[in-house]
């Protein structure tokens, strides 16, 4: 079965993408949460459309995500832990004491947006990433102190 993709779906493709899938998956999945269109002429035009307001979408999303990603390029977070000997944390600092963190001091970000490349188990002062957007990712720098 022939489908016009609605959605960018990871492993299948983007946006107005012709993708052959199996009768059952095109039929029981992706025509009824309209993440995809059987193909046909009229289905084709009608994307057209609907990717041309996409794209307007993505680019004034993109450009708040810049404005964002630039603020906090400068902000810097500090996270209280409980130390054990030897500078040694109880536990690692997440994405989510990191969204809560940041949710205090004014800005709101998913937790799953936090991208932490290497567990944070002591103190000091790391680099996380966040997502903001698809093509854009901002650096923001964490320190973990102590709780006392």
């Amino acid at each position: 079965m022939k489908v016009i993709l609605r959605q960018d779906l990871d492993n299948l493709g983007s946006i107005g993408d012709v993708v052959e899938v199996k009768n059952g998956y095109g039929r029981n999945y992706l025509i009824p949460r309209q993440y995809a269109y059987y193909a046909s002429p009229a289905a084709i035009q009608r994307i057209k459309f609907e990717r041309k307001q996409y794209d307007k979408r993505q680019e004034e999303q993109k450009a708040v995500a810049e404005s964002l990603a630039a603020k906090l390029a400068e902000l810097q977070v500090s996270i209280p832990m409980k130390v054990g000997e030897e500078g040694k944390l109880f536990g690692a600092v997440t994405g989510q004491a990191i969204a809560e963190q940041m949710s205090l001091m004014g800005h709101t970000i998913d937790r799953r947006d936090i991208v932490i490349e290497e567990p944070i188990k002591s103190l000091g002062v790391f680099s996380v990433k966040v997502k903001l957007h698809k093509d854009v990712v901002a650096p923001l720098k964490v320190w973990v102190i102590s709780e006392d």
